[in-house]
C-alpha cells in the first residue's frame, strides 16, 4: 500500500499547545493515530446513542423491517408490517437482525424494541469510515496530515448524525471510502513518464472488491456509482483506462458476484421480480425523475447546506477551493476532484435531495482541505478569507440559541445541564477563527474539531434527553405499558409515524376514520386507541356506544412534519 512519509504541517516556530502535542504524540505510529481517531469518534457518536428516540421516518422503518425479519425468520424478503419493502438490498437488515438476536441470546430485556441495538451497525460503520478515511488519506498526506483529515471528517455533523441512526448511510460511507482509498493507490501508482509501476498488492485489491460487494448488499449501486464516476473522469484525463487493470477485474468481479448473487437470485425468485421493479423502477428512477416523498429541492441545495452538514470543516474546505482549482492537473488533486465533483453534480441535478446523499464524498473534502493546509494555501490575508472562516461559529451559537428556545417553548425548561458544554463549543469555534487569522490553520482545524467534540455530548447527551416534546412515540408507548392489562391491542388514528409501529408492535392498526377507531375499541378484550386532535370530535361522535375511558394525553412536536401535535388515548379494559 502506498503511504506518504511522516511529517508536520505546523508552521515552523509555532509554539506547541496541548492540541499540537496530542496530534504529535498520536502521529508517532499508525496504532496511536487510530486509537485517537476511535476516541474522538466515541466522544462524538456515543452521546444520545441510547436515549435518542427512534427518529422518524427512515430509521424506524429500517429497524421495524429488521424486527419483522427476526419475527418471521424470513431472511430473504423485507417487509414493513404487511407491505413489501423493496427499496434497498438486504445487507443492513441482516446486520441489524444479527445484533438484536445476539442481544437476545445474552438475555437483554426487550431487545427487539431497543432502538440502540439496531444502531450498532451504523456506529460500527461510522468508526470504520473514520479509519478508512485515515487509510485513504495516507495515499496523499504524511501521517500527521492524514490523522487530522480523518479527524476533521469524523467530527462533521453528518457522520455524527448517521452514526446514531439505524440506517444504511454510515456503512455505505465506510464501503465507499474503502473502495476509493484502494482506487487512489492504483491511480497514484500507475505507469507514467518517468515513473515505474507501483502495482497495488493483493490486500489493496481485495479491499476494493470487498467494499464494492458489501456496498452493493447495503445500498445497491451507490458504491459502484461513486467509483465509476471517479474512474471515468480520471480515465478521460489520462486518455486511457488501462490503469484500472491493476485492480484485477477478473478476480474482483468473480468475488463480487459470489458474494451478492445468492441473495439477488433468491429475492428475484421469491418476489417474482417485483423487488427489481420496485427498487429500480420506483425508488431509484422515481428519485431521478421527481421529488420522492416530498424531498425535492433545487440545484445548489447541497452546496447551501454544506456549511452545516460538514461543520466544522466546511468553511476551511471552502477556502481550499481556489487551491484545488489551481492545482487540478496534479495527480493527487485530480483524484480527489474526480471523487467529489462528478457525483456532487449528479446529486445536485437529481430532484430528490437528502443531506446524507453526499456523505460518502466528505472524506475526500477533508483530505483535500488538509492538502491545502499542508501546502500553505489557506491564507487569511486573502480577500474574504476571515469572513468565511468566521462561519465556523454559526453552528454552535445557532444550536445553543435554538435548543434553549425549543426547550422553553415546548417543555418550559432550560437545558441547564448542556449549557456549559454548548458555551465551551462556541468558545472553541471562536478560538479556531482567531488561530486562522494568526496564520495557524492546522491549529485552527484542531480547535474546530474540539468544538465538535464538545457540541455532540452537549446536544445529544445532556440537552436532547430533557426535550420531552420531541419524544411523542415513546410517551405513547408508555401509556400502553401503563394499562392494567397485558398485551393490549393498539390502534392509531391520525398519527402514522413508523416509530410508533416499532415501539408498539407489528400488529399496530392504522385507522382512517373515527368510526373505524370506535369499531376497533368495540372488538373485545383490552384495547387502546390514540387519536390526534383534529379527529377527536369525529371519534367522540362515533364511540358513544363504546365504554372507552380517557387514559392520557400527549402533546409534543412531530419532527417529521415540523408541527405541533396533540393526541388523546382511549382504552377499553376488561
Amino acid at each position: 500500500m502506498r503511504t506518504a512519509d511522516a511529517g508536520h504541517a505546523v508552521p515552523p516556530g509555532a509554539e506547541a499547545g496541548f492540541l499540537d502535542r496530542l496530534i504529535e504524540a498520536a502521529s508517532a505510529s499508525h496504532a496511536r493515530a487510530c486509537a485517537l481517531l476511535l476516541a474522538l469518534c466515541l466522544v462524538c457518536f456515543l452521546p444520545g446513542f441510547v436515549s435518542l428516540q427512534p427518529m422518524d421516518r427512515d430509521e424506524p422503518r429500517f429497524a421495524q423491517a429488521s424486527k419483522q425479519m427476526i419475527e418471521t425468520g424470513d431472511i430473504v424478503d423485507i417487509r414493513f408490517q404487511g407491505e413489501a419493502r423493496h427499496k434497498k438490498p438486504v445487507g443492513i437488515y441482516w446486520v441489524q437482525a444479527s445484533v438484536v438476536k445476539g442481544a437476545e441470546a445474552l438475555g437483554l430485556d426487550r431487545a427487539r424494541t431497543t432502538i440502540a441495538l439496531y444502531r450498532v451497525p451504523s456506529l460500527i460503520g461510522a468508526l470504520l469510515a473514520s479509519l478508512f478515511t485515515y487509510w485513504a488519506a495516507l495515499a496523499f498526506l504524511p501521517r500527521r496530515g492524514a490523522l487530522v483529515a480523518a479527524a476533521l471528517f469524523s467530527a462533521c455533523i453528518m457522520i455524527s448524525a448517521e452514526a446514531r441512526l439505524a440506517k444504511t448511510d454510515a456503512l455505505l460511507t465506510a464501503c465507499s471510502v474503502a473502495a476509493m482509498g484502494a482506487l487512489a493507490r492504483v491511480w497514484l501508482g500507475r505507469i507514467t513518464p518517468g515513473r515505474t509501476r507501483g502495482r497495488p498488492d493483493l490486500t489493496t485489491v481485495l479491499v476494493f472488491w470487498l467494499a464494492m460487494a458489501i456496498g452493493i448488499l447495503i445500498k445497491g449501486p451507490m458504491v459502484p456509482l461513486f467509483v465509476g464516476l471517479a474512474a471515468l473522469a480520471l480515465s478521460l484525463k489520462e486518455r486511457s483506462g488501462r490503469w484500472l487493470m491493476d485492480l484485477r477485474p477478473g478476480l474482483g468481479l468473480g468475488l463480487t458476484l459470489a458474494i451478492v448473487a445468492p441473495w439477488f437470485v433468491a429475492i428475484a425468485w421469491k418476489s417474482g421480480g417485483a423487488f427489481f421493479g420496485e427498487a429500480v423502477g420506483h425508488d431509484m428512477l422515481g428519485k431521478v425523475g421527481g421529488a420522492a416523498e416530498k424531498h425535492g429541492a433545487p440545484p445548489g441545495t447541497y452546496l447551501a447546506v454544506f456549511f452545516a452538514t460538514f461543520w466544522p470543516g466546511a468553511a476551511f474546505a471552502a477556502l481550499s477551493a481556489p487551491f484545488a482549482f489551481a492545482n487540478r492537473r496534479d495527480d493527487a488533486i485530480a483524484f480527489l476532484l474526480a471523487w467529489i465533483v462528478p457525483a456532487w453534480i449528479l446529486f445536485e441535478a437529481v430532484p430528490t435531495k437528502l443531506p446524507h446523499y453526499v456523505l460518502p464524498l466528505m472524506p475526500a473534502v477533508a483530505i483535500l482541505t488538509l492538502l491545502a493546509v499542508a501546502r500553505g494555501a489557506l491564507d487569511p490575508g486573502r480577500r474574504g478569507a476571515r469572513a468565511v472562516a468566521a462561519l465556523v461559529v454559526l453552528i454552535p451559537v445557532g444550536l445553543t440559541l435554538g435548543l434553549v428556545g425549543v426547550a422553553w417553548t415546548f417543555d418550559h425548561v432550560i437545558p441547564v445541564a448542556g449549557l456549559p458544554l454548548l458555551l465551551a463549543s462556541c468558545a472553541a469555534a471562536i478560538l479556531a477563527v482567531v488561530l486562522f487569522a494568526r496564520r495557524l490553520p492546522e491549529r485552527a482545524l484542531a480547535c474546530a474539531i474540539l468544538a465538535s467534540a464538545l457540541l455532540s455530548p452537549a446536544v445529544f447527551g445532556l440537552t436532547q434527553p430533557v426535550l420531552a416534546a420531541l419524544k411523542v412515540s415513546p410517551r405513547l408507548a408508555a401509556l400502553r405499558d401503563g394499562l392494567p392489562c397485558a398485551a393490549p391491542k393498539v390502534a392509531s388514528l391520525g398519527y402514522r409515524e413508523p416509530s410508533l409501529v416499532f415501539l408498539i408492535g407489528t400488529d399496530l392498526a392504522m385507522m382512517n376514520t373515527g368510526a373505524e377507531a370506535a369499531e376497533f375499541l368495540a372488538g373485545g378484550g383490552c384495547r387502546l386507541v390514540f387519536v390526534t386532535e383534529p379527529l377527536l370530535d369525529e371519534f367522540r361522535r362515533a364511540e358513544t356506544s363504546v365504554k372507552a375511558a380517557p387514559v392520557g394525553r400527549v402533546s409534543g412536536f412531530n419532527i417529521n412534519s415540523g408541527r405541533r401535535i396533540d393526541l388523546s388515548a382511549y382504552a377499553v379494559t376488561p
